[in-house]
């Protein structure tokens, strides 16, 4: 009737209206505003059957830049995290019924088929990080080998020779990409680049690692870690063992997680631009939506590197240099 049918009679309508008037009435106009077909809402699908990413203090900032980016152009943000095979087949007929109008999917694992089957259905959608080989689908990646590269050539400048690296899990193509990262500028320098040990991405996994690397070279004068929990592990089992850092070993992280400026010293860490990465996902999703297209549409974002006292305790001046003093300096560099 408040649409203005022409079936309601001129009486009927004004009866109403009065009605309306008196109740303080606001006709809900939104539906008219929502095109045809479309949901006005974007699904973030975190594909983790563990929810260690929950865990990830990089997590909040992604979900930001998505948030930001969806609420800039009036459209709504929908969680789901499967746990089971059962819940993404469920999932997947919920997306397909027209429910977003894209996805973004988060942490996906190597057998995961949800994304191709997504997109069989014609749903845009967008990876958060490189895909699979053989996975033609959109994404947006931050470049690991060229931070954890630049990570190491940081600890080379500054005199270190022994470098190790605490790795994540080795199925990981991340923690691949950054242990590619560290060789490269070890083998560019010609210096020993088989301290390595793979742990799991948390304080626990780096304290292990460190000490199954001290077993092995008790010399070791620098850490590159592919976490920074695993690099606050790391500090933690060298102080225990009595070696000054940075003056005896220099370690650094990996995601800037707020954690690093916590540490003591506070830790000098590789950051990933998360909150640009989740509005780059964002913007790709919504041009494959309004062009009504499917992709592959990729970009690859840099990374920066924060330097703090882990690594750095003096800057080099004129006077004789100047204690960090809890400051942070951001070096960017490319792919």
């Amino acid at each position: 009737m408040f649409a203005g049918s022409s079936q309601v009679s001129a009486d009927a309508r004004r009866a109403v209206e009065q009605a309306a008037a008196e109740l303080g009435y606001v006709p809900n106009r939104a539906p008219r505003t929502v095109p045809a077909g479309r949901s006005e809402s974007v699904g973030v699908v975190v594909l983790d059957p563990d929810w260690t990413v929950f865990r990830d203090p990089s997590f909040p900032r992604l979900l930001r830049g998505i948030g930001d980016e969806l609420s800039a152009s009036g459209l709504q943000m929908v969680l789901f995290a499967p746990k089971t095979e059962a819940d993404s087949v469920r999932l997947e007929q919920y997306l397909a019924g027209g429910h977003v109008d894209g996805v973004l999917l988060i942490r996906m694992i190597d057998h995961e088929v949800l994304p191709e089957r997504l997109q069989s259905r014609g749903i845009p959608v967008v990876l958060g990080g490189r895909p699979r080989r053989g996975l033609d689908i959109s994404y947006v990646h931050v470049d690991n080998h060229a931070g954890a590269k630049s990570a190491t050539e940081h600890l080379i400048e500054q005199g270190r020779r022994r470098i190790a690296h605490i790795g994540g899990p080795q199925h990981s193509d991340l923690a691949g990409d950054r242990l590619q990262g560290y060789r490269e500028a070890l083998w560019n320098a010609a210096l020993r680049c088989d301290l390595v040990e793979h742990g799991d991405p948390d304080r626990e996994g780096g304290e292990m690692a460190m000490s199954r690397l001290l077993n092995r070279c008790e010399d070791i004068d620098a850490v590159f870690a592919a976490s920074d929990a695993m690099a606050i592990g790391a500090m933690w089992v060298m102080q225990a063992v009595g070696r000054r850092i940075p003056d005896d070993v220099a370690i650094i992280g990996f995601d800037d997680s707020p954690l690093a400026a916590a540490t003591q010293p506070p830790l000098s860490s590789v950051r990933q631009p998360m909150e640009d990465m989740g509005r780059e996902m964002t913007r790709l999703v919504l041009s494959m939506t309004a062009l009504n297209t499917h992709g592959p549409l990729q970009k690859t974002l840099d990374p920066t590197l924060t330097l703090r006292e882990s690594t750095v305790s003096k800057v080099g001046t004129e006077g004789g240099g100047d204690e960090l003093a809890g400051r942070s300096l951001a070096v960017a560099f490319g792919g």
